[in-house]
């Protein structure tokens, strides 16, 4: 176990309970022992992320009533019941009502540790969800740059430092990594944020067009212009332009940018005037424009122009402990457009976030969030709840075998050579299956009058 799980083992019998805390601690358990249920309810809260093991038969506040305490107060804190054989039907049913498991009296160690470990990840998963929830209840808006890892702590106090020195901002980060939104929380986070914000695609628009898109044009500049267009920068003036790809922007255009930069003055086509803009830019970049093998044709001068104040973005693969917050954000979004309940993060479900290396970052994150919320990826939208944590084959199959020897007694009225016989088993293999599942055959066998 990489986290010690502590587990709270309640049984009135001293023996029995200083017996399986010595057990369950060469286990590598920490235990909390109790000699009866009072005690244990003055200590368990709902922020206890262990697992409760209980004896049933207890004076005064017996196992099923503490069970009953504990599920009134933490639904889902995993209870197991220890129960001698004539309890098995009310821990059947306390089952039916929310308890983990069931363990039958005289049980082997290892049936114990394998319920609680068990019992343990579920409680971990249950931790981190609430966590999770709680995180995002007491962030800012932000998103998606919210993380708790020390790298985005570091990005968000660096965006807001910058914020208000009015310079500008190369931001560099792979495809989907949030540069926008970087970009945006830069002109929200300053004495700007009443100007506008203006975002171009340096990569989505043909040469022919993104001059046009950024400096604007007169009536008549050119075929086409039948009046005039006040371009992105001017519209800018005042707020922060944001031009994302700009290693795509074609080296004409990157002269005249030069330009605007260096005089904050525009010209639109088709006109001589000189127009004054007040405005910041904030440049972004999925290639290293100081490499010079990877800035290929993007202008060295332009590159130092913008580069005042770099700020880099880490890709999800670099900063994985922030994957299950972030994924909680979308999958509660996605599910609020969708009308859907939010899936619970699973075991299954973290493993494949937290295995994945996210190539394309937040974006693809944020798409897997909107299919899982969909139902569209099954694997990893199993329900982590009882059915598949407590009833894994082994186990189900074992609860099976003892319900077949008890129903085989019952009709044979615990009649040892007919029960074999109706179990298709040998004499030893009969006994020693009575000694594991804790199965009393006098139990079964027919009474008489007086007895």
């Amino acid at each position: 176990m990489d986290i010690q799980t502590t587990v709270a083992f309640i049984d009135d019998d001293d023996d029995l309970r200083d017996a399986n805390r010595q057990t369950l601690e060469l286990a590598g358990f920490s235990v909390m022992p109790f000699a009866d249920s009072m005690s244990a309810l003055q200590v368990l809260t709902p922020d206890f992320t262990g697992v409760v093991v209980t004896d049933v038969r207890m004076p005064h506040i017996d196992g099923l009533e503490l069970f009953r305490r504990l599920r009134a107060m933490d639904p889902d804190l995993p209870v197991i019941l220890v129960t001698g054989h004539g309890d098995i039907d009310m821990a059947v049913e306390a089952m039916q009502d929310g308890a983990y498991d069931f363990i039958a009296k005289p049980y082997p160690a290892e049936r114990l540790v394998q319920s609680i470990m068990r019992g343990a990840e579920k409680r971990r998963l249950v931790i981190e969800n609430r966590e999770l929830r709680l995180a995002l209840e007491t962030s800012d808006d932000n998103l998606p740059l919210i993380g708790q890892t020390p790298v985005m702590q570091n990005l968000r106090k660096t965006l807001r430092h910058v914020a208000n020195a009015d310079v500008d901002v190369l931001i560099a980060g792979e495809t989907g990594t949030g540069k926008e939104v970087a970009a945006s929380l830069l002109h929200e986070w300053s004495r700007r944020k009443r100007g506008n914000f203006v975002a171009l695609n340096c990569g989505a628009l043909p040469e022919t067009v993104i001059e046009s898109e950024l400096f604007g044009h007169e009536a008549g500049a050119f075929t086409g212009a039948q009046k005039k267009r006040v371009g992105r920068i001017e519209h800018a003036s005042g707020g922060t332009l944001f031009l994302d790809e700009i290693e795509s922007m074609p080296l004409s255009t990157q002269v005249k940018l030069l330009r605007v930069l260096e005089t904050r003055e525009i010209t639109p086509l088709g006109t001589n005037d000189h127009r004054a803009v007040d405005l910041r830019v904030v440049a972004a970049a999925k290639v290293d424009l100081g490499s010079p093998q990877q800035r290929a044709n993007f202008r060295e001068d332009l590159f130092y122009r913008l580069n005042v104040v770099t700020i880099s973005i880490p890709p999800l693969r670099e900063r994985r402990d922030d994957i299950p917050l972030l994924f909680t954000h979308f999958l509660q979004r996605a599910a609020a457009r969708f009308k859907s309940e939010t899936p619970e993060l699973t075991g299954a479900l973290r493993s494949r976030l937290m295995d994945h290396d996210w190539p394309g970052n937040v974006r693809e994150l944020s798409h897997f969030a909107e299919r899982v919320a969909l139902g569209l990826e099954e694997t990893a939208i199993q329900p982590a709840g009882p059915d598949t944590s407590i009833l894994n084959l082994p186990l189900a199959m074992e609860q099976h075998e003892a319900k077949l020897i008890r129903d085989a007694l019952s009709a044979n009225n615990g009649d040892v050579r007919s029960t074999i016989e109706t179990l298709g088993i040998p004499r030893k293999t009969f006994y020693d299956k009575l000694q594991r599942h804790g199965i009393d055959r006098s139990d079964y066998a027919q009474r008489t009058p007086g007895d």
